[in-house]
């Protein structure tokens, strides 16, 4: 789009130079030409540059609710972001019925294609193709806002917000960390009717594991990305239920004790396998 402006303009530069038509004139056919352009652009365009306009690399302020609601009505379908729908994926996996026959080790090791639509200091934009059964194991978002939206299939969430103030129990034996309360956000089976779900740095669910009931594929957007060096950095959980660990003094917890856990953090699993694929949908023009 950026050439045929260019274009266009050089068009306009030689009509100023060898037409006597009006500069008023020049510069409608000009505007309407740029809006013609706009208009056919694609909807990941128009994510990518709502998301441009929005996002800052600080991440604050944080997004509005009116940005939240904007974005949310954005996202897209498979369609426009070139996927087609996976068939059964019966010999990858067990789907959701079967995973407690999978140990952990087994259920991480199913392959997950990352696609990179793009990135840039204020905002990540992706989408994780995953098999039947393939796993994303707990971790979280720390100071980010991320929008998901499965686009096509169905996928287990599971998600945990932390609970204020922090409330730590030591573990026992060597090498053994910390545990921390967090409380139940969601635990629930997502498709693409469900729309777009959000998580925020306090809430919603900022912890997050991911489980393929049937092939399926979510597209991520997160506001700031991961950064290390700005205290962004992935980590990855286990989590207990409540009754495994003695609550601390003063840990403020209702009767309904299904609702938390403790999580303890745990080293980037070896066998998640994650696999770089090629984003085959329309070209972001930054």
């Amino acid at each position: 789009m950026l050439s045929k402006l260019q274009k266009a303009s050089d068009k306009v530069g030689l009509f100023l130079q060898n037409k006597p038509f009006s500069t008023a004139w020049l510069q409608f056919q000009f505007q309407r030409h740029f809006h013609m352009e706009r208009k056919n652009s694609s909807k990941v365009q128009g994510l990518y540059d709502f998301c441009k306009k929005t996002f800052t690399p600080s991440g604050t302020p944080p997004p509005s609710s009116q940005a939240v609601r904007d974005l949310c009505s954005l996202l897209v379908g498979p369609a426009d972001v070139g996927l087609e729908e996976q068939s059964s994926d019966d010999d990858r996996g067990l789907g959701f019925s079967g995973l407690y026959g999978l140990n952990r080790v087994a259920r991480w090791a199913q392959p997950i294609t990352y696609l990179d639509i793009f990135e840039c200091d204020s905002f990540t934009m992706c989408i994780f193709c995953f098999p039947t059964s393939a796993v994303i194991p707990l971790h979280d978002h720390p100071g980010m806002t991320v929008f998901s939206k499965v686009l096509y299939g169905s996928m287990h969430v599971k998600a945990y917000d932390w609970v204020e103030p922090a409330c730590f129990q030591e573990t026992k034996g060597p090498g053994y960390r910390p545990v921390r309360l967090a409380k139940l956000a969601t635990d629930k089976v997502l498709t693409p009717q469900y729309g777009t779900s959000v998580l925020y740095p306090k809430s919603g669910g900022n912890l997050h594991c991911f489980t393929a009931v049937t092939p399926c594929a979510v597209l991520d957007i997160l506001t700031p990305p991961y950064n290390e060096d700005a205290g962004r950095k992935c980590t990855y959980y286990v989590d207990y239920p409540f009754p495994t660990f003695s609550a601390v003094n003063g840990a403020e917890v209702s009767n309904e004790k299904e609702e938390y856990a403790w999580l303890s953090e745990i080293d980037t699993p070896d066998d998640l396998y994650m696999r770089p694929g090629v984003y085959a949908g329309p070209a972001i023009l930054v």
